[in-house]
């Protein structure tokens, strides 16, 4: 039996395995075709048996499915084939964030995924895989962190006559973060948005904040909640913007922690 056939025969029992559901037996095979393949210097095919691993492994166990992405990972990259490479980094982000639940980790991939797409110029898919980064850095209160990458990105789509009206949402962004640390830091901040980005300054979420930063200076809970259900009852607040929010108000003396 020679290894191409055996390579042959490894690929149909995955298959065979997969429509029987036997996620685990399935990855298994798909490995040991993808070993196969390496041995042959078949480096795609490889590759793509890795893949093919990590996609049957997924739906029985997560920390096995990023091993065998991080193998084909390191054979695209290898080839210089960086936006296949940042896809699958992107995959295995996914399964830390919702299988694995490891908030860090899952960043480290999207940003990894970033740097490849920015060097291969598609800025596009680089800026969703950056405003997972910044969504998460900023639950994760590593706010100095997410406002740079809600300022590159808002400066990065603010030109774009496509993506102009998804800058204000990520100036605004970067302002609850700015709000969160320090006052006057947002204060500051607005300014210099209102000036880059002249249409952030006639913008709903620009009135919100300014409206915001003088409860905050006259340490006025009402006036805060009244203005935050004023903006939610024309754009609903998501989860990300209610933490934010929430976070803001607990700053201000005798706060009841609640937006209510």
């Amino acid at each position: 039996l020679s290894i191409e056939d055996a390579c042959e025969m490894y690929a149909r029992a995955a298959n065979m395995f997969k429509m029987a559901k036997n996620w685990t037996a399935a990855g298994n095979a798909f490995c040991q075709g993808a070993r196969l393949h390496m041995q042959l210097q078949n480096k795609l095919d490889s590759a793509t048996s890795f893949v093919d691993a990590g996609n049957a492994y997924k739906k029985a166990d997560p920390q096995e499915a990023i091993n065998c992405l991080n193998a084909a990972i390191d054979i695209y990259t290898d080839m210089g084939r960086f936006t296949i490479a940042a896809k699958h980094h992107i995959t295995i982000a996914e399964v830390y964030e919702s299988e694995l639940v490891d908030i860090e980790k899952a960043i480290a991939h999207y940003e990894q995924a970033a740097d490849y797409y920015k060097g291969e110029e598609s800025n596009s898919s680089a800026n969703k895989c950056l405003l997972k980064v910044g969504h998460y850095s900023a639950q994760l209160e590593q706010y100095p962190k997410a406002i740079e990458i809600y300022e590159q990105v808002a400066t990065n789509t603010m030109d774009n006559p496509l993506l102009k009206y998804n800058a204000k949402e990520y100036f605004f962004k970067a302002s609850l973060c700015h709000f969160i640390v320090d006052e006057l830091n947002a204060k500051l901040a607005i300014e210099k948005y209102e000036e880059m980005f002249p249409a952030f300054a006639d913008s709903r979420e620009c009135k919100l904040l300014k409206k915001l930063l003088d409860a905050h200076e006259e340490q006025n809970c009402e006036a805060f909640t009244e203005a935050v259900k004023e903006f939610d009852s024309i754009s609903r607040l998501d989860q990300w913007l209610t933490t934010m929010l929430l976070r803001i108000k607990k700053t201000i003396q005798g706060d009841a922690g609640d937006l209510k």
